[in-house]
């Protein structure tokens, strides 16, 4: 017979001892808890933070000095941005885009023809400001005058665009209003003369068209340049050539837009629009940059300087990409 001693019985735990054995257990457990508790807690406070910035990135947009302003998508029109859009104020040179418009649509349905020749009145020859450079008399063809319209914003070449196609600056007008209502802009945008010189300026010729002022809202002026896009897509070639050769003067006109490549204000993907200036409107611009598949518009009016009107037409634009670039991102990630 084997001796019991040989096989110890193991002696029962003690009662004391059961207990801070569960208790150590349950003591390991709520830790781990908590440490999966402050684990979430940490994951969820980053996760707020990226919403915020994200939400700060995408809505809130950079201050932007100027009188007025706005930002919209070529393509669809939706408005990105806008400050005192709606706000009637003089746009200067930037009411040109509507005589471009004429020419366009007059070229187009065949009223009217590139390689024609247009004759320089008097009125178009002393006309103030921006100009070729023009004499009494001399002829220059309509896509000359269109290009230097564009290119270099002369005023000399948009009095005689509007002589030509209407026989007068005032008809010129009253087509250029009629066509402002036909493509839907609003009441608060009235068109005064071809060249968006102040009516104070004109005074001293009797042709010219001297009915009040030019006033443009920053919408409208953006619609414009949209419907100008839509409808004419082939005007960016014109809108993104920095000089213009005119062999009559023998001489080069520049470009008024500094943001396009090579200019000082240089913006990746700038290819136009329409700059303008007087004394009453300040220093505008509507401008349209392509990146990614997003073509933007932005108009700023009333900025101080010349400089000015491009770098918060960089801001806007930076800040219209960015948002499309994250929200492009978004789309990405969640299909």
């Amino acid at each position: 017979m084997e001796s019991i001693a040989k096989h110890p019985r193991q002696a029962p735990s003690s009662p004391e001892l059961s207990r801070q054995q569960t208790g150590t257990i349950r003591h390991k457990r709520i830790q781990r808890r908590k440490g999966r508790a402050r684990l979430s807690l940490l994951l969820l406070l980053f996760v707020v933070i990226l919403l915020v910035v994200f939400i700060a990135r995408l809505y809130i947009p950079p201050p932007i000095k100027a009188s007025s302003a706005i930002l919209i998508h070529a393509d669809t029109g939706r408005v990105l941005y806008a400050m005192h859009a709606d706000l009637p104020l003089p746009p200067a040179s930037m009411s040109k885009m509507m005589t471009e418009l004429l020419v366009l649509d007059a070229v187009q349905s065949g009223q009217h023809a590139w390689d024609e020749n247009v004759p320089v009145s008097r009125y178009a020859a002393e006309v103030p400001g921006s100009g070729i450079g023009m004499h009494e008399g001399e002829r220059y063809t309509l896509k000359q005058l269109f290009q230097a319209l564009i290119i270099h914003s002369a005023n000399d070449a948009a009095v005689a665009i509007a002589e030509h196609l209407s026989g007068s600056e005032v008809r010129f007008v009253e087509t250029m209003n009629g066509k402002a209502e036909e493509i839907g802009l609003s009441d608060r945008t009235v068109f005064a003369n071809a060249s968006g010189l102040p009516a104070a300026d004109l005074a001293s010729f009797t042709e010219a068209a001297t009915e009040g002022d030019t006033v443009m809202t920053a919408r409208d002026s953006a619609m414009l340049a949209r419907w100008l896009l839509n409808k004419h897509p082939d005007l960016l070639e014109v809108t993104s050539q920095r000089n213009l050769p005119v062999p009559q003067k023998k001489i080069s006109l520049h470009t008024t837009n500094l943001m396009l490549p090579g200019e000082p204000h240089s913006y990746e993907g700038n290819d136009g629009f329409k700059t303008g200036y007087t004394r009453s409107a300040g220093y505008c611009f509507t401008g349209t940059a392509s990146r990614g598949g997003n073509r933007l518009i932005s108009v700023v009016m009333g900025t101080g300087d010349a400089d000015q009107r491009f770098t918060e037409t960089r801001k806007l634009m930076d800040y219209g990409f960015e948002r499309q670039g994250i929200l492009s991102n978004l789309l990405s990630a969640l299909f």
